[in-house]
């Protein structure tokens, strides 16, 4: 029998906000339970322990059966998020959605690699940068990359501040055949503030200028569309 999973949330179909598949139609399953504790984590909900009661405990059949209810039969992308997914076993998901013509895509930070990433349509590998106060294996990192095989697999990075820039261009010379996404980190992670949208556009400005005026022409630079259009709500 399969192992329950411990599931944060499931919403959608919405849009995805950010990365490689930005403005695609989208349900999302956010795993709970994480193995980083990154400073400006804005999904605390399913990263702390303390909200595990808060997680419910699904069978994957069940999840499915609210996937396809979600999206009323309609094959779509399904993101596989957190928290840190790898944590758990997501391939009798997968599985089940592969049968129905639904595309699965993954994020996860790359400190745990798991076989069924090679199931995956989309692989996001998100290595957290310096100014989360955590730190990457790069041995694990490689692993994951290994454990996707054949996965179309895609590196996104979060850039605060300067620091978080250069490691960022390190981190694209380090694994020069993976496509590199960037984005302007949000450190207004409270859901129940509003967002200041014009902050939020003033920091992708000074991303795109700084990569312009370097001449780093490697990295496709895009914001957090959700964050534009939502805010920090939650579900959507």
């Amino acid at each position: 029998m399969n192992a329950p999973l411990r599931i944060a949330e499931i919403f959608g179909p919405t849009i995805q906000g950010e990365g490689a598949l930005i403005g695609e139609a989208t349900v999302f399953v956010r795993a709970g339970g994480c193995d980083y504790r990154c400073v400006w984590c804005d999904s605390l909900h399913a990263v702390d322990s303390e909200n595990r009661h808060q997680w419910a405990k699904m069978t994957p059949q069940q999840v499915w059966d609210r996937v396809h209810d979600l999206s009323g039969g309609v094959p779509l992308t399904v993101s596989i998020s957190g928290g840190n997914p790898a944590i758990q076993d997501f391939a009798p998901l997968i599985d089940l959605g592969h049968a129905q013509g639904y595309r699965f895509a993954c994020e996860t930070q790359g400190s745990i690699a798991k076989p069924w990433f090679a199931d995956l349509d989309m692989l996001v590998l998100s290595p957290k940068p310096p100014s989360s106060k955590e730190f990457v294996d790069w041995a694990a990192f490689d692993a994951c990359i290994a454990a996707a095989g054949a996965a179309n697999t895609v590196l996104k990075i979060v850039i605060f501040d300067d620091t978080d820039y250069q490691w960022a261009r390190d981190v694209a010379t380090r694994y020069p055949a993976l496509p590199l996404f960037i984005q302007p980190g949000n450190p207004e992670v409270d859901p129940s503030q509003p967002v200041d949208l014009n902050a939020a556009t003033a920091r992708l400005e000074w991303l795109v200028n700084k990569a312009s005026t370097d001449r780093w022409f490697t990295p496709r630079i895009l914001p957090q569309l959700h964050v534009l259009i939502w805010g920090n709500k939650r579900g959507v």
